[in-house]
C-alpha cells in the first residue's frame, strides 16, 4: 500500500519531512488545507460587560470567600442537548469560585446582568469598520451553553455585532465571518481532575470574537492573518496588552479530513506549527484508516475484566489500581504496530485514545504496542492476548482504576477505534505548548444557543455610526514616523506598537526639534531598562520626561546622562529635570572654562585644522569631551567648536588676502 504522505511524496508535493526536528512541510493546496481564525481580544475598559465591577486581575491567594457549584446539560430551545456539553460531564466535577471584594453577585449569579458596557459596544463597532463588515441593525445578546464550570452561571453570554467583512493579505482576501462582543470566562487556577477551581477576577471583561472564513491556505498565511488582526485590533489603542489578553484559536481541516477547532493559541509564533501538525496529523490518520480497512479490522464492544491476571504484578499504577479497582480490557482485531504509530511528535494513535479515556477520570492507557513495560510483564501481556483471545495482528487495550472509571474509559477508546476506522472526528482540542494539540470535546453545534432574557437589546443607529471615527492603523503610523521624524524602522515600528505612542507624539508635537530616536530609546529602553534595576518608574511623570527632553534638545543634557538624571527623579519625584541634573554635575559646567579649554585645543591643533577645515571637529570633539563628558552635551562642544574654527580659518584666510 501507498500511503498518502507516499503519494505525496512521489509526486513532489512533499516538500519536507524532518522526524528528528519533528516537523512536516507539504504542498498545502494538494493536501486541501482549509484554515480560518477565531479571535478573542479583551477590550481596555474599565468596567465590565455585564455590572460595574472593575476588569483588575487578581492574585487567587486574595480571594476574599469562596463558593461551589455542579453544572449539568439540559436541553436548548431547539430541545436537544449539546453533545460537547454530553461529553463535559461523563465525570461529575465540583466547581469552586474565588470570589473577591472587586466582584460582584452578578459574577455569582445571584444577580440579574445590567445593560450591556456601551464602551465596549462602541469598541467592537469601530473594529467592526476596520474590517470593513456589515453592522446589524439591533444587538441581541443570546446565551451559550457551557458546562466546564468557566462561567457560574453554565453559559455564557454574547453578542453578533457584525458580519460579512474581510482583511487583504499577500496570499488575497480573507473573509471576516463573524464578529460577536462578549464577556470573557473565568480563569483556571487548579485543576484536580474532579474538582476544578477557577478565580473570578477575569469573568465578565469585554472581549470581542473575531472568525475568519476558511480562506486561509498555509501555516504562513495563518500567522499573517493573525499578526494583521492583531495589528488591527492595537491600532484602536482600545485593547488590553499582556499575556492571556488575546487568544487564538484555529479551525484546520484537509481534503478527507475534517473540521477540528484549536483552542488557546497565545503565542503568534506556535501558529505556524500548530496548522503544520494538525495537518500532518490528519493525513497519518487518514493513512492509518486506510491501513485499516486493508487489514479488514474491526473493533469488538466485548469488554474483558483482566484483574486476576496481575494478582502480582510489579507494575506500581496497576497495583495500586486494583485496589478496590478493576482491569478491564478491549481487543482491537488489526490494530497491531498502529495504535504506536506517531501521529504528531511525541504522540500516537494511542494517545489519542488515552485523551479519550481521560475524560472519564482515568490516568491513562496501557495497550500491547508499548509493552511489555511500565512494570508489566511479557508473561502478564501473553496472558492478556490470551484472555482476549488476541493473535499477532490484533492490539489489546488495558485500562486500571475503579470499575465505573475503567469501563467509563474503555468505552471511550471503543468509540474512538470505530472512529479510526471509519472518519477523522470533528471535535475541539487544546494546543500543547510545543504545537501539538489534545482532546478536550466533540464540536459543539447550534443546540447550545438560546436568547438571553435578562438583557434588552440594543439598537445601532446611523447616528450613532456616523459618529465614529477610525484610528489611524499602525501599518500607517510606521510608515508617519519614518517619514516625518526621521525614525529608522526599527524604533519607528518599536514606538508605533507602544503604549507609550501617544506620549511620543505629545513630546515631538511640543519640543519639534528633540531628537525623535533618543526619544524613543528612552521611553522604550532606558525606562525599561531602569525598571529592572528597581527603580520606581512610576515616580517619573510625562512633565519630568518633558523637560528632559527640552533640556536635551537645547544642548544642555548629554545623551549618556538621561538615564541618571531619570535615576534620581524615580527616587525624588518632587525634583525636576534640571535640578536632578545639576545633582549629577550637568550643567554646571562654567562656559568660560569650557571656551579656555577649547580655544586652547583650537590653537594648538591649527596645522591640522588647516589641513581638514571643519572636518576636523569630529577628531577634536573627542578630546574636549574627555574632560567634559556627562557634565555638558556634545552638542554644545561641537557648535563652540565651529564656531572657533570657522573664525580661525576665516582670520586666516583675511591676513592672507
Amino acid at each position: 500500500m501507498v500511503g498518502i504522505l507516499e503519494e505525496l511524496k512521489d509526486n513532489n508535493h512533499f516538500i519536507d519531512s524532518d522526524i528528528s526536528g519533528k516537523t512536516m512541510s507539504y504542498d498545502y493546496r494538494e493536501l486541501g488545507l482549509k484554515a480560518g481564525l477565531e479571535i478573542h481580544q479583551q477590550l481596555d475598559t474599565e468596567e465590565k460587560l455585564f455590572c460595574g465591577c472593575p476588569t483588575t486581575l487578581r492574585d487567587a491567594k486574595e480571594s476574599s470567600f469562596e463558593f461551589f457549584r455542579y453544572l449539568r446539560p439540559v436541553q436548548s430551545e431547539m430541545g436537544v442537548i449539546d453533545k460537547a456539553a454530553l461529553e463535559e460531564v461523563k465525570l461529575t466535577k465540583k466547581f469552586i469560585y474565588k470570589a473577591y471584594d472587586t466582584t460582584c453577585l452578578v459574577e455569582n449569579d445571584e444577580e440579574p446582568p445590567r445593560e450591556l458596557n456601551q464602551k465596549a459596544v462602541e469598541i467592537a463597532l469601530v473594529i467592526a469598520l476596520m474590517l470593513n463588515m456589515k453592522i446589524v441593525n439591533e444587538l441581541y445578546t443570546m446565551r451559550k451553553i457551557v458546562i466546564d464550570g468557566s462561567n457560574t452561571s453554565g453559559f455564557q453570554r454574547t453578542g453578533l455585532i457584525a458580519t460579512d467583512g474581510y482583511l487583504d493579505s499577500s496570499y488575497g482576501r480573507v473573509g471576516i465571518d463573524v464578529l460577536c462582543l462578549e464577556e470573557e470566562a473565568a480563569q483556571k487556577v487548579e485543576d484536580r481532575v474532579d474538582t476544578v477551581v477557577y478565580s473570578l477576577d477575569r469573568l465578565g471583561i469585554p472581549l470581542v470574537e473575531i472568525g475568519t472564513a476558511p480562506d486561509i491556505v498555509s501555516p504562513a498565511h495563518a500567522r499573517e492573518v493573525a499578526e494583521k488582526l492583531g495589528m488591527i485590533l492595537r491600532s484602536t489603542g482600545k485593547v488590553k496588552r499582556g499575556l492571556g489578553t488575546i487568544r487564538q484559536d484555529i479551525n484546520i481541516s484537509i481534503s478527507e479530513g475534517a473540521r477540528v477547532e484549536i483552542k488557546g493559541v497565545q503565542e503568534l509564533w506556535l501558529i505556524e506549527t500548530i496548522v503544520e501538525r494538525e495537518a500532518a496529523r490528519q493525513a497519518a490518520l487518514l493513512e492509518i484508516k486506510n491501513e485499516l480497512n486493508e487489514r479488514k479490522a474491526s473493533v469488538s464492544d466485548r469488554i474483558l475484566d483482566i484483574t486476576s491476571i496481575f494478582a502480582d504484578t510489579s507494575s506500581k499504577v496497576i497495583a495500586k489500581a486494583i485496589k478496590g479497582g478493576a482491569v478491564l480490557a478491549v481487543n482491537l482485531p488489526g490494530f497491531a504496530g498502529l495504535v504506536g504509530k506517531e501521529i504528531q511528535p511525541g504522540r500516537r494513535l494511542g494517545t489519542e485514545f488515552s485523551d479519550r479515556a481521560k475524560k472519564s477520570g482515568v490516568g491513562g492507557i496501557f495497550h500491547t504496542d508499548e509493552l511489555p513495560n511500565y512494570g508489566i510483564s511479557e508473561k502478564e501481556v501473553e496472558s492478556v492476548k490470551q484472555a482476549a483471545g488476541a493473535n499477532e495482528n490484533d492490539c489489546v487495550i488495558m485500562v486500571a482504576d475503579t470499575e465505573e472509571k475503567a469501563r467509563g474509559a474503555i468505552e471511550a477508546v471503543i468509540i474512538r477505534a470505530k472512529e479510526a476506522l471509519e472518519i477523522i472526528p470533528e471535535e475541539t482540542r487544546r494546543a500543547l505548548p510545543e504545537g501539538n494539540s489534545a482532546y478536550m470535546r466533540p464540536l459543539p453545534g447550534a443546540a447550545r444557543m438560546y436568547p438571553e432574557t435578562d438583557v434588552p437589546p440594543v439598537e445601532i443607529t446611523d447616528e450613532r455610526m456616523n459618529r465614529i471615527e477610525l484610528p489611524e492603523l499602525i501599518e500607517e503610523r510606521i510608515a508617519r514616523y519614518v517619514k516625518h521624524f526621521k525614525l529608522n524602522e526599527e524604533f519607528a515600528d518599536q514606538i508605533a506598537r507602544s503604549e507609550n505612542a501617544v506620549l511620543f507624539e505629545k513630546i515631538m508635537q511640543k519640543l519639534p526639534n528633540a531628537n525623535a530616536n533618543i526619544v524613543v530609546r528612552t521611553l522604550e529602553t532606558t525606562m525599561n531598562e531602569l525598571g529592572k534595576e528597581n527603580a520606581d518608574i512610576s515616580n517619573i511623570n510625562d512633565e519630568h520626561l518633558m523637560h528632559l527632553f527640552r533640556l536635551h534638545s537645547d544642548g544642555k543634557v548629554p545623551n549618556e546622562a538621561i538615564g541618571n538624571i531619570l535615576k534620581i527623579i524615580a527616587s525624588k519625584p518632587e525634583l525636576t529635570a534640571d535640578k536632578a541634573a545639576r545633582m549629577l554635575g550637568i550643567g554646571v559646567v562654567e562656559m568660560s572654562e569650557l571656551e579656555k579649554t577649547i580655544d586652547t585645543l583650537v590653537e594648538s591643533k591649527m596645522d591640522f585644522i588647516r589641513e581638514k577645515g571643519l572636518d576636523s571637529v569630529g577628531p577634536l570633539m573627542g578630546v574636549v569631551m574627555k574632560d567634559f563628558r556627562g557634565k555638558v552635551s556634545g552638542q554644545e562642544v561641537s557648535r563652540l567648536l565651529k564656531d572657533r574654527i570657522a573664525r580661525k580659518l576665516g582670520d586666516k584666510q583675511s591676513n592672507q588676502s
